[in-house]
């Protein structure tokens, strides 16, 4: 029904010959300049303005409107002897969200607001759905806002991101921030000698991590493709190239489930070193996030989760086998298989049969430990099996030199002092696709073209992935991936 109504004012303006979507408008002033400029006093005639109405009070021969654009909402005023009866007759044809541009003078109103007294005005853009309405008062007590029905139906949100935006502030923030966090972490490694790349989203080989892809067929070559996973494996190649440092915010795409922390689209920071390993990457990664944290929040202590995190360096570390068999209460580095399954199933902890050794212990650590930890801290040497990239710990040939971090329970980074002898990283393939065959879905698969370019020499290096989206959510204390991600994936409606 008010879709309808909107629509008749539509035909309305256009039988006055006002074109509703008109193809340009100049504006010379952005709300909150105008506002810091009329305070300063350097504000001397007319501004033009432009923006979306979000508010609208009609006081008979006067009206009054509440404008936004980018930069903030000012208060616009509507004389019917100032703009005269035909132009001040239209004002009736508009509605809360259409867009407008108008020109005048600034002045200030007896209750102290800034206002522009509109002495020209333009439709231009004419809305003809009704957005939710969200009402804000002052409160006199505390000089803050109440908000009264906030737009919060979270399905509603994430379908139609573009209401949530418009009507939450705070959503907008928790983007700008993002905006913010992603071009520090650009400026920081450029500023250290890294070089930004892209390579390639579809592959012919999927690798680089653990994980289902998902899969297309490319007509013209009558080959399957892959949406990539990781670029781990193509960021290594350039290493092998002669690029000693790299970098490449990553759109990843895992075919897996859908919760708090996973979204089957994201965005991952990668990068690698030459002459390197994981200690230099977790210095980086110290360096990196407390800088970002006093960029970002001001200060390296933060509340996450409702819990007060701190990223001031040095981060504490924990050890593999060393924590999950102190969990247990038993050593589990030389368990077997079969005594590993029944450990766990003794715990609660239940396992596909078709996955092997190093999963079961993943698993086995991710509900003991992991979920126990709370400020940033680095778990450091995994065992060989769940890390078929990474360079073995010398004279320890069952654990290889890697870490993740982790905070409240979440994985936010991942690195390894990176496998660079190719007959090694051949058995370690070939170890995945009995996995495989055994029915592991995510393991890795053999990728005959990047063992070909270790063949020709990689030097010691180390890498690094970074859970952009997470970090986002820990830097803005973000409860799910997806208030974090600006469309994430739903089922269709």
């Amino acid at each position: 029904m008010l879709r309808e109504e909107r629509i008749e004012k539509l035909k309305a303006l256009r039988d006055r010959g006002v074109e509703p979507y008109p193809t340009r408008f100049h504006r010379d002033r952005l709300a909150a300049e105008v506002k810091d400029l009329f305070e300063s006093g350097g504000l001397d005639g007319e501004v033009t303005l432009a923006g979306r109405i979000f508010a609208i009070r009609d006081h008979g021969r006067s009206i009054f409107l509440d404008m936004e654009d980018g930069s903030g909402r000012i208060q616009l005023y509507f004389r019917r002897d100032t703009l005269g009866e035909d132009a001040f007759s239209m004002l009736c044809l508009l509605d809360i969200g259409d867009f407008i541009g108008l020109c005048g003078p600034v002045f200030r109103t007896r209750s102290g607001e800034i206002t522009v007294q509109v002495s020209s005005f333009q439709v231009l853009g004419k809305s003809l759905r009704p957005m939710p309405i969200v009402k804000e008062e002052v409160d006199r007590g505390s000089g803050g806002s109440v908000i009264h029905d906030p737009f919060t139906d979270k399905e509603q949100r994430y379908r139609q991101r573009y209401l949530d935006l418009l009507v939450n502030r705070e959503v907008r923030e928790v983007f700008l921030t993002r905006s913010r966090i992603v071009a520090r972490l650009r400026e920081d490694l450029v500023s250290r000698g890294y070089l930004e790349v892209e390579t390639p989203v579809l592959q012919p080989i999927y690798g680089g991590a653990f994980a289902r892809p998902f899969k297309t067929h490319h007509h013209a070559l009558g080959i399957p493709l892959y949406l990539r996973i990781a670029n781990e494996l193509y960021l290594k190649r350039l290493i092998i190239g002669g690029f000693e440092k790299v970098f490449e915010f990553s759109k990843d795409f895992r075919n897996e489930g859908i919760d708090r922390l996973h979204n089957p689209e994201f965005t991952q920071l990668e990068l690698y070193a030459a002459f390197s390993d994981y200690e230099d990457m977790m210095s980086l990664l110290e360096d990196l996030l407390s800088g970002l944290a006093k960029e970002i929040t001001g200060e390296t202590d933060m509340v996450y989760r409702g819990k007060t995190i701190s990223f001031t360096p040095p981060f504490k570390r924990i050890y593999f086998y060393e924590a999950l068999s102190g969990a247990v209460g038993q050593d589990l580095r030389h368990a077997s298989e079969g005594d590993l399954r029944r450990i766990s199933e003794g715990l609660g902890i239940d396992m596909d049969g078709k996955v092997g050794r190093g999963k079961v212990l993943e698993e086995m650590f991710g509900q003991l430990v992991e979920l126990k930890i709370i400020s940033p801290t680095f778990i450091v040497d995994y065992p060989v099996e769940i890390s078929p990239l990474a360079k073995g710990k010398p004279g320890e040939p069952d654990i290889v030199e890697r870490f993740e971090l982790m905070v409240c329970g979440e994985e936010i980074a991942n690195a390894f002092s990176e496998l660079n002898d190719p007959l090694e990283q051949r058995k370690r393939f070939e170890e995945q696709m009995k996995l495989k065959e055994k029915g592991d879905e995510e393991a890795q698969v053999i990728d005959e073209d990047f063992l070909r370019a270790l063949e020709y020499g990689m030097p010691p290096t180390g890498g690094m992935g970074i859970g952009v989206d997470r970090l986002v959510m820990v830097l803005t204390d973000s409860p799910s991936i997806r208030e974090v991600v600006l469309f994430p994936q739903m089922r269709p409606e």
